[in-house]
C-alpha cells in the first residue's frame, strides 16, 4: 500500500495564527482603552493619575477615555495580528528545525524581537493616529487636528503631510515594540513551559501566571523607548518652524540630560497598569479563542 501523502496545510491553518492574535489584541484593547488615554496624558505633562482623570471627567466628560478608540483597534487588527502570528509562525518553524524540542530562550527572544519588528512596522500608522487622536485634546485650540476617527485621520496625514508621514516616528515605534515584544513573547512562552512542567500548574493557573510574568517584562522593557516614541509623534513645530527633537537619538539625549534616566519612567505605574493587563488579557483572551476552536473543531 502506498504511503498516505500528508494533507497540505489548508488556508486557515496559515491564517489561524494571525486572525486569533487580531481578534485577542482587539478585545483587550476595547477593555484598557480609558488606562491607555490617562497613560499618554500623565506623559504629556498633565499631572498625576488622578489629576488626569478628574480633570478629563470635568472637562470632557466620559466620552474623552474611550477617544481614539478606533485607532487603537485599527492599531490591534494591524500591529497586534502581525506580531502575534508571525511569532507563532517563526517559533514553530524554529522548534522543527529544533528537534520539536523547547527553544532556549535567548531563541525565543530573537523570535519576539523580529516578530515585534515586523508588527510595528505594519501598525506604525494607526499607531502615529492613536497618538495623535489621544494629544489632541491638550493642544490649544488653535492647533487641534480634530480628527473624527482613525481613518479619518489616516487620511489628513496623507493629504496634508504625504503618505511618508504615516510612518512618522516609525524608528522609535520599531524599536520600542522590539523591547516590548522581547519581553512579553518570549517570557510568556519560558514561562508556560516552567509553570506547567516544572510546577505542575493547571492550564488555568499556568495562563494567568505566565501572563502575569508576561505583563511585567513587556512593561519593564519598552516605557524608555515608549516614552521617546510618544515625544516624537506629539512634537509640534515652533513659530520659526522648529521641532524640538532631531530624532529618537536627540530626544533622548535630551531627555536624560533635562531629567536623568528616571525622566523615561515618567508614568511608570500608569504605564504598567496598562500594559500588564493589557498583555495578560491578550494572552487571556487568545486562550480563550483557541478553547473555542478546538471545541468546534477549527
Amino acid at each position: 500500500m502506498a504511503e498516505e501523502k500528508p494533507k497540505p496545510l489548508g488556508v486557515w491553518s496559515a491564517v489561524k495564527p494571525f486572525v486569533n492574535g487580531g481578534a485577542s489584541g482587539m478585545l483587550a484593547t476595547c477593555v484598557i482603552q480609558p488606562v491607555d488615554m490617562i497613560k499618554v496624558r500623565i506623559q504629556l505633562g498633565q499631572g498625576s493619575g488622578m489629576h488626569v482623570v478628574r480633570s478629563m471627567l470635568r472637562e470632557e466628560g466620559v466620552g474623552a477615555f474611550y477617544k481614539g478608540l478606533s485607532a487603537g483597534l485599527l492599531r490591534q487588527a494591524t500591529y497586534t495580528t502581525a506580531r502575534l502570528g508571525t511569532f507563532r509562525v517563526i517559533t514553530n518553524k524554529a522548534i522543527e528545525a529544533n528537534d520539536g524540542k523547547p527553544l532556549p530562550l535567548y531563541q525565543k527572544a530573537l523570535c519576539g524581537l523580529t516578530a515585534g519588528a515586523i508588527g510595528a512596522s505594519v501598525g506604525s500608522p494607526a499607531d502615529l493616529a492613536l497618538i495623535r487622536m489621544q494629544a489632541d485634546a491638550t493642544l490649544p485650540a488653535a492647533q487641534r487636528r480634530n480628527y473624527t476617527n482613525a481613518f479619518h485621520a489616516l487620511y489628513r496625514i496623507t493629504a496634508d503631510e504625504g503618505v511618508l508621514a504615516l510612518w512618522k516616528g516609525a524608528g522609535p515605534t520599531v524599536v520600542r515594540a522590539m523591547a516590548l515584544n522581547m519581553g512579553m513573547l518570549a517570557s510568556y512562552d519560558q514561562s508556560v513551559e516552567f509553570f506547567k512542567g516544572n510546577l505542575g500548574f493547571s492550564e488555568t493557573s499556568t495562563v494567568i501566571g505566565a501572563s502575569a510574568v508576561s505583563g511585567f517584562f513587556a512593561s519593564a522593557c519598552s516605557l524608555p523607548f515608549d516614552y521617546v516614541k510618544t515625544q516624537i509623534q506629539k512634537m509640534q513645530p515652533d513659530a520659526n518652524g522648529k521641532y524640538p527633537y532631531t530624532g529618537s537619538f536627540d530626544c533622548a539625549i535630551k531627555t536624560l540630560k533635562a531629567g536623568g534616566p528616571f525622566k523615561f519612567y515618567t508614568g511608570f505605574p500608569v504605564y504598567c497598569v496598562r500594559i500588564a493587563p493589557h498583555v495578560m488579557m491578550t494572552w487571556i483572551f487568545l486562550n480563550q479563542i483557541q478553547i473555542v476552536e478546538k471545541r468546534i473543531g477549527l
